[in-house]
């Protein structure tokens, strides 16, 4: 299933040139819901939302804690312990199935194994590179209006000299994310989105001025665990560790725990009474309704605690995706008569579904509630916020635009969520499938590459019309645009200039 190199080199074009020309848009989608000013995130790093600070609520010292000091921390020895975990097991699952290909540190290998050395080194810290409002979420955390969350960016504090030539950044982030309302605060949600989306949500009587160490949920990584250059037998593969890890205040330590809808796939197929469970539990009409709006919290019992998400997509049969091997085949979890019954009797019980239609926008709902899912669809190099590098004198492409299209054609949603907790108003806190944002009423995104412009996710009409599959066939282009697709099987493309 691996994409045409002419629809590589379209997609490489999308996420570096194209988006930096859309960078006075971006900044207008932005606005009221995140933070991404290089001079501001360089001034709120050097103040209390530098990590150790909000990690270490005493610290007051001038100098930030290198990552050597900081995973010495009482609090991080489960994190610490829980990555190294991760990278023994993907490189002994790599000697398993790929025993051919090489595997370890440096360009002399196939697959090239990040340096974890770095990760605790005395010369590496991780540098704030954006705040996030994800009040949108106040469904998943009612209590604490939803979520804030700070964005930290792997980097070079200290190179040996004459390493110009290496980028300041590594490729990993640590989300801090943090409750927007914390525990015992006596503010209304409303008042809180209000101040988000005010004029300057970094001034001094800002929604900043809420959060602090007590705030503190959990913390979420993503690291790129290995790359591998095209080859004679395969072509690029980067794979990239996402890891949760939940804050326990009677231990004052972060735990590794199970991540919100990864869904263990492995486990379920390994057990028939499990699977069985979920099959019913997804099923039933009120979490079917959930699961198609995109705000289904499945239960831990079904989760997986890590997860790999490789891209490209497909790059490798071996690596399936979290609905391959769920829906359909042998052993799967779900059969298609299971699936289309379900969709069927849901009206009957008074469910309306917006998005599933069909088994294929099952299976596609199936995968991007995931964390892997959703970090394949429409990343910048399988991170959705990298955050623009402000400690770089020359920012490279990737960091000059601050995060990839999912997440500014998700914005108008996002802002509809907070407008509608600031009026006091009941949110609507349905989403469309990743690949493509909801409008909400409105045409800000209109002709944009995030929804039908060119380069958008789109989905190309078959004929007869009773043919095209339902929960896609409004996936259209703009005028003077068609839909390609990136293959002769699937039928979800891009959107590009009609050929003359």
């Amino acid at each position: 299933m691996s994409r045409a190199p002419r629809f590589l080199a379209i997609l490489l074009a999308l996420l570096c040139g194209a988006l930096s020309a859309h960078a006075a848009q971006d900044a207008a989608l932005e606005r009221g819901a995140a933070i991404t000013d290089p001079a501001t995130l360089r001034e709120l790093d050097a103040g209390k939302f530098r990590l150790d600070r909000m990690l270490v609520s005493e610290r007051s010292a001038d100098i930030p804690l290198a990552n050597t000091e900081l995973f010495a921390l009482p609090s991080m020895a489960a994190v610490r312990q829980a990555i190294d975990g991760e990278f023994d097991r993907y490189i002994a699952r790599h000697h398993a199935s790929h025993s051919k290909e090489t595997i370890g540190v440096g360009e002399g290998f196939d697959f090239q194994l990040f340096d974890r050395t770095l990760l605790y080194s005395a010369e590496t810290r991780f540098v704030l590179a954006g705040i996030v409002n994800r009040m949108d979420r106040a469904y998943a955390a009612e209590a604490s209006c939803g979520e804030v969350r700070l964005i930290y960016r792997l980097t070079w504090i200290n190179k040996a000299a004459g390493d110009e030539a290496s980028p300041p950044r590594l490729p990993m982030t640590l989300n801090l994310v943090l409750k927007a309302r914390g525990d015992g605060a006596a503010i209304a949600c409303s008042e809180i989105a209000t101040r988000w989306l005010g004029e300057a949500p970094s001034a001094s009587d800002g929604p900043l001025d809420l959060i602090d160490y007590q705030n503190i949920d959990r913390i979420e990584t993503n690291l790129q665990i290995t790359h591998a250059p095209k080859s004679s037998v395969r072509d690029f593969r980067t794979d990239y560790l996402l890891k949760v890890f939940r804050y326990d205040r009677q231990a004052r330590a972060f735990v590794e725990s199970p991540m919100e809808n990864q869904i263990d796939r492995a486990r379920l197929l390994a057990d028939d009474g499990l699977k069985r469970e979920f099959r019913a539990w997804l099923l039933d009409p009120v979490n079917l309704v959930a699961f198609d709006r995109g705000t289904v919290l499945i239960p831990e019992k079904f989760l997986a605690s890590g997860a790999i998400a490789p891209t490209p997509v497909g790059s490798d049969p071996s690596d399936l995706e979290p609905e391959f091997g769920l829906v359909q085949g042998e052993g799967a979890v779900f059969s298609e008569a299971d699936v289309v019954t379900a969709l069927r009797k849901a009206p009957e019980s008074g469910a309306k579904l917006q998005n599933i239609r069909s088994l294929a926008g099952f299976e596609r709902r199936l995968n991007d509630v995931t964390c892997s899912g959703c970090h394949q669809t429409r990343g910048i190099g399988g991170f959705h916020f990298p955050g623009v590098d402000w400690m770089a004198d020359k920012p490279s492409n990737t960091t000059v635009v601050p995060a990839s299209p999912h997440f500014f054609g998700d914005q108008v949603r996002r802002r509809d969520i907070l407008a509608a907790l600031r009026d006091g108003k009941p949110p609507d806190y349905s989403r469309g499938f990743a690949s493509r944002p909801q409008l909400r009423g409105s045409t800000e995104l209109a002709g944009t590459n995030y929804y039908d412009g060119w380069g958008a996710h789109c989905y190309v009409r078959g004929k007869p019309a009773a043919n095209n599959d339902t929960s896609f066939r409004d996936w259209t282009c703009a005028e003077g645009l068609t839909c390609q697709a990136a293959g002769k099987i699937s039928r979800i493309g891009m959107c590009f200039v009609k050929s003359r």
